[in-house]
């Protein structure tokens, strides 16, 4: 489980965000209770937004990882925080 900060102004609207990664609707669903999606490449993700951090949960790993599936993974984490791969991993480790 990993928690991530959303950039201080940025504002991600989650459902979209879903909808055009993973094809996923979650319209209905309430992102601050969590929400539980399976995603190609990725397996089972639990995702739940508190205030201005996003908790994601990857519950199984496929084998099958590409190339286009991180592309597409950090793409997502990009849109959903407003910060890059490098700013992430920054924050991650300074925690």
């Amino acid at each position: 489980m990993r928690t991530y900060s959303i950039k201080r102004g940025h504002k991600a609207n989650i459902p979209e965000l879903l909808k055009r990664y993973f094809g996923i609707d979650s319209a209905d669903s309430d992102i601050e209770k969590g929400f539980e999606f399976t995603a190609r490449g990725i397996g089972t993700i639990f995702i739940q937004k508190a205030g201005q951090k996003v908790t994601i949960e990857t519950l199984k790993s496929s084998p099958d990882v590409g190339i286009d599936v991180i592309k597409k993974w950090n793409n997502f984490l990009y849109d959903l925080t407003g910060r890059t791969v490098k700013e992430r991993k920054k924050k991650l480790t300074s925690t």
